[in-house]
């Protein structure tokens, strides 16, 4: 749940794809890599995440503003609902938008592929419940069982040498609907890292304030302030990650009023003070297993 990859050419193997791109500390395994042309307007990449002795601990991940489909192909991990508490999850799974920490705990050895979408994209598997289901993560059988029979057939076979995996794939999710103005809004907020206007943007985009809002919700699941807040924190945990600076600077430069905004919104995103995330992120890259997790993804971007 990570915003632009980047990811090696699609016609080289995976293997070579995947050498030597950066790899989280501690037993986490985590890679990802860009699907072919024909799948970039719906898939922003794939990921793979392997941890063949997970410790049991809660994890967080943060999000970023994409929804997923993903596959279990080990254990299934629980995941912490505020009604529910912990619960077990399906092998295939829709996450959709979340707006605040998603907290995990592994059950057994993890092993997991996922498609992670473009903003745009997430309409095309959740219709008109995308934006109901911000903040859940539902079995993808309830939404399409087509789908989900697709996925758990044909994500774990994403190699070279397979290609009908990619054209099924392809298939599965159907072409892409989202209006090109939407894109194109989704596109310039990324470009400025969420630090713009919305009523600007609506003009760039050439959109009613209102019709720019009813599309971010109908084909991104979130409005745009909410999308563009999450770019911003986004921004701000990678240069945390990079030790560009400290929270006050880091604030001014993220589109943040004062230091006293960011906090807050790094806090109340990634449940952690900022002097912890700071140490976690960047002093004690290996020591604080809590953020293993959201480590790993913030420094998937490569």
């Amino acid at each position: 749940m990570i915003g632009n990859r980047s990811g090696h050419h699609p016609s080289a193997p995976l293997a070579a794809r995947l050498e030597g791109m950066r790899k989280p500390a501690m037993s986490v395994d985590y890679r990802e890599w860009q699907p072919p042309d024909a799948l970039r307007d719906r898939v922003r990449c794939v990921w793979r995440l392997c941890d063949e002795a997970p410790d049991g601990a809660a994890q967080t991940i943060y999000p970023d503003g994409c929804c997923e489909l993903i596959v279990h192909l080990g254990a299934p991990m629980h995941r912490w609902s505020a009604r529910d508490g912990w619960q077990l999850q399906s092998t295939s799974l829709f996450a959709a938008q979340h707006r605040s920490a998603v907290r995990l705990r592994a059950a057994g050895p993890l092993d997991c592929i996922a498609l992670r979408l473009q903003p745009w994209a997430s309409a095309q598997v959740a219709g008109p419940r995308l934006a109901p289901l911000r903040d859940e993560v539902v079995g993808l059988r309830e939404l399409s069982p087509a789908l989900a029979q697709a996925l758990e057939r044909w994500l774990p076979r994403l190699h070279d040498d397979a290609p009908e995996a990619w054209n099924e794939l392809d298939r599965a999710l159907g072409p892409c609907a989202a209006p090109p103005a939407l894109r194109g809004a989704v596109e310039r907020l990324e470009a400025r890292a969420g630090n713009a206007r919305i009523d600007a943007l609506a003009r760039d985009c050439g959109l009613p304030m209102r019709t720019l809002q009813a599309q971010f919700l109908r084909w991104v699941g979130l409005s745009a302030k909410e999308y563009a807040r999450l770019l911003r924190l986004q921004a701000t945990l990678r240069a945390i990650d990079a030790g560009a600076g400290d929270i006050a600077s880091l604030s001014l430069d993220h589109g943040f009023s004062d230091q006293a905004h960011a906090t807050r919104e790094l806090r109340r995103v990634t449940g952690l003070p900022p002097a912890r995330l700071l140490r976690a992120l960047r002093a004690n890259r290996e020591g604080d297993t809590t953020i293993a997790l959201a480590a790993a993804f913030v420094r998937g971007r490569g």
